[in-house]
């Protein structure tokens, strides 16, 4: 183990376990919740056919009263495996990292998650269905896309759902492959439609469209924008989302079909991002708008070194690219601290405000609580 403190108050550590499995597992287990610890990340779970360091108990190394490059001695010097240990060992490498803070400026402090209140507005506004169209059998359910920090709504995505409120999946399991792409393409009709007489003001409104789509439906990009006229929008109020669940093939039409809604002043967005098919390849051959890192991504990024290198390396990418960046599936406050520290500001999830069938929900603002005034 070694230990680093770098403030009166803050301690890391850096911990290598090994074993079984299961015992492995079930210490890590008691070590995460121990009320002592805090902002544990776990950032490598391996194996290998030995331990590294078999005839070692509880080692520790405390950075302050070393030199660094004599603690990264006495490691190896510990090491029990059959050949002599370098630091060309993966688990090594992230103890050669650690001794000599090359990421300290990843490392961030997450404060508990009672530190914040999410307090709704009371603002949900709802369609009388009365208003809707009776001869559809799907219908969107509304959720904000916000700028927390500020308190502000940045845009509403229409989520298609089936009439009485069923899961998107549902809703095209139903279809047969003719009717795919046209359903999808013309149920954009009414989420403009619904996003107009909820009031959009100046919030932009993003909707989703299967790529292939674009493919299969040559008209798409003129439809697109004659449906936004007819119900008082313009084009840059518009983002189209692509999600990268689908094989795209066709690539050139799919490609010049793009280029057409940008150069129509729409905004374009690859949804999912890191979930899909294509990913990185698809970001290469096509570069959006906005990207939205998918809930695969953010969920526990705080516990999970993987995620969080993988999402820093997204975030550094798309400011590189100009790309705007957001997070979705938001659902714990760690999650969202987590990802405000390393430099999202657009969100969106349940922890904020859930979907809602036919209206636009309530959002939950976070405040920071002020323990001392209650002292």
């Amino acid at each position: 183990m070694l230990r680093e403190s770098y403030s009166l108050t803050v301690t890391t550590f850096f911990q290598l376990l090994e074993g079984p499995e299961e015992q492995v597992k079930e210490i890590y287990c008691c070590i995460c919740n121990d009320p002592r610890h805090h902002n544990i990340v776990e950032l490598m779970c391996d194996y290998a056919p030995a331990r590294r360091f078999g005839k070692v108990g509880m080692e520790l190394f405390d950075l302050q009263k070393h030199e660094r490059n004599d603690v990264l001695q006495a490691v190896l010097n510990k090491g029990t495996s059959k050949f002599q240990l370098t630091y060309d060992d993966r688990a090594l490498q992230f103890f050669r990292t650690f001794v000599l803070a090359t990421e300290k400026s990843s490392y961030f402090e997450i404060p508990a998650p009672d530190c914040w209140s999410f307090i709704a507005n009371n603002s949900c506004t709802l369609l009388d269905e009365n208003t809707l169209p009776s001869d559809i059998d799907f219908s969107f359910a509304f959720q904000p896309i916000i700028d927390p920090m500020s308190q502000r709504v940045i845009a509403l995505e229409a989520l298609i759902r089936g009439r009485d409120g069923e899961t998107p999946a549902t809703y095209f399991d139903n279809l047969n492959p003719e009717e795919l792409y046209t359903a999808d393409l013309q149920s954009k009709k009414t989420a403009f439609a619904m996003a107009s007489a909820l009031g959009l003001n100046d919030k932009m409104l993003s909707v989703n469209l299967l790529p292939m789509t674009l493919v299969n439906k040559p008209n798409a990009v003129s439809f697109l924008i004659n449906e936004i006229a007819a119900h008082g929008l313009v084009p840059e109020q518009i983002i189209v989302e692509f999600t990268e669940s689908e094989v795209i093939s066709r690539f050139d039409t799919f490609a010049q079909a793009v280029k057409s809604l940008k150069a129509a002043g729409i905004c374009v967005a690859i949804d999912h991002f890191g979930a899909g098919f294509a990913g990185l390849q698809l970001l290469s051959r096509f570069q959006p708008d906005r990207i939205k890192i998918s809930r695969e991504l953010i969920t526990d990024v705080h516990k999970s070194g993987p995620r969080q290198a993988i999402i820093q390396a997204i975030i550094k990418c798309c400011a590189s690219l100009e790309i705007m960046i957001s997070a979705v599936g938001v659902e714990k406050p760690e999650e969202w601290m987590w990802l405000e520290s390393a430099g999202i500001e657009i969100f969106q999830g349940n922890l904020f405000a859930q979907a809602c069938l036919n209206g636009i929900p309530s959002v939950a603002w976070p405040e920071k609580n002020d323990f001392s005034a209650s002292q």
